[in-house]
């Protein structure tokens, strides 16, 4: 029997109504014969404010206990959609992360998911079963709850098809990607398909549709991916291999915005020395995203890099540690910045992409502070005030 794995987010489960409208697409699903795994997330803002709560008690709250804390979203969701299909005349249940077997490994709310054993599944699937599986969340070696970090059901969703050898379908509160954020440029195609490369470059920089995890697995397990609005009534966009990708050199535009630069000045030249500075921002868990380094001038050099602004805390603690043992070391940081990607399968063997940026750029008035490239992208830091005249000049120069 074809299996299938539908993801829904917190906004599709937000309210009792909309779970209940869950349920009957999921037995739409059921009705054309198909053995059905739900994963979803925690209703609405529910996490946000747990995470809130939390905050409220410390500033810093204990990591384990918040995965204690914000794993309970998901527990409500999967227990009332598990009603919702009952009562509709079709089997159901719920599993929680440990229920379902889904081992993980790392730092308290940053886990990733190590192995699925997906016996449990299987056998409620040969019931006739519809399986609730909370998203987000698993079991590590220690026996303890854990939690997978933003993005982490879209992860959980994927994975799971990828066990079970079956297709993906996420639902959300978006049609499908687009070549720009709608949001923010209104002008912005719908992409009937995408490939995993560009998929992952796009989330990775900033893209908020899908995990970057996520597609990664699906590419790895060659899991064929759509991304769909959750009334399921509107074509969405397929991540899949595809051919000719290299006939246009730009597919999308990416913003990700609140972005820190951090730039650390009267650094004595020598590579331990900056691999000191990065050692301990790896072991703080704070993940860097550009960086730079000027020519050493007089035995002194200067790098740049930037993170999440979420993570300013640790890594102001990181710095003052750093510059207290580097005599003259000292530390700016930058806030109000965006990061601004274009990506495209076909910049790798397409000439004039960043020429065309550098001209969009220059027409425009537009200073950028740290530039950054792949062989699939071009990254560039702004001030966040020059965000919409960077997007919609971009978008016209590369027709997106």
């Amino acid at each position: 029997m074809e299996r299938v794995v539908m993801k829904y987010g917190g906004t599709s489960v937000g309210t009792i109504e909309k779970i209940k409208a869950v349920a009957r697409r999921v037995i739409k699903q059921k009705k054309q014969g198909k053995n059905v795994v739900v994963v979803v997330s925690a209703m609405g803002k529910t996490t946000d404010k747990l995470i809130k709560m939390a905050k409220q008690i410390s500033n810093v709250p204990n990591s384990r206990e918040m995965d204690v804390l914000i794993s309970t979203g998901e527990q409500q969701s999967i227990a009332l959609l598990s009603m919702a299909i009952e009562e509709e005349g079709y089997k159901a249940i719920s599993l929680t992360g440990f229920q379902a077997d889904i081992k993980t490994k790392g730092a308290h709310t940053k886990n990733v998911i190590t192995e699925i054993n997906t016996q449990k599944l299987e056998k409620y699937l040969d019931q006739d079963y519809v399986v609730v599986v909370a998203g987000f969340q698993g079991i590590n070696e220690s026996g303890e709850i854990t939690t997978l970090g933003r993005g982490g059901s879209d992860t959980t969703a994927v994975a799971l098809a990828a066990m079970l050898k079956c297709s993906c379908e996420i639902y959300t509160d978006v049609d499908g990607i687009y070549t720009v954020d709608p949001r923010v440029y209104q002008k912005a195609k719908k992409l009937e398909t995408i490939s995993y490369e560009e998929m992952m470059e796009m989330s990775s920089l900033g893209a908020g549709v899908l995990e970057t995890r996520a597609v990664q697995l699906g590419k790895n397990y060659n899991v064929p991916i759509m991304v769909a609005f959750n009334t399921g009534e509107i074509a969405g966009t397929y991540i899949r291999e595809l051919d000719n990708m290299e006939e246009k050199g730009v597919t999308g535009l990416s913003v990700c915005e609140g972005i820190l630069m951090i730039t650390v000045d009267n650094i004595y030249y020598k590579p331990q020395n900056i691999s000191r500075l990065f050692e301990i921002l790896a072991e703080n868990h704070i993940n860097i995203d550009m960086i730079s380094q000027t020519a050493p001038k007089k035995g002194m050099v200067s790098v740049s890099f930037t993170c999440n602004a979420d993570d300013r805390f640790n890594v102001e603690k990181v710095l003052t540690t750093y510059s207290a043992n580097m005599n003259d070391v000292e530390y700016t940081i930058d806030e109000d910045l965006i990061k601004i990607s274009l990506v495209g399968v076909g910049m790798m063997n397409q000439s004039g992409v960043a020429a065309n940026i550098f001209k969009a750029f220059s027409e425009n008035n537009i200073e950028f502070k740290q530039v950054t490239t792949s062989e699939i992208s071009v990254s560039y830091a702004l001030n966040k005030s020059d965000m919409l005249r960077a997007v919609n000049s971009l978008a016209r120069a590369f027709n997106l």
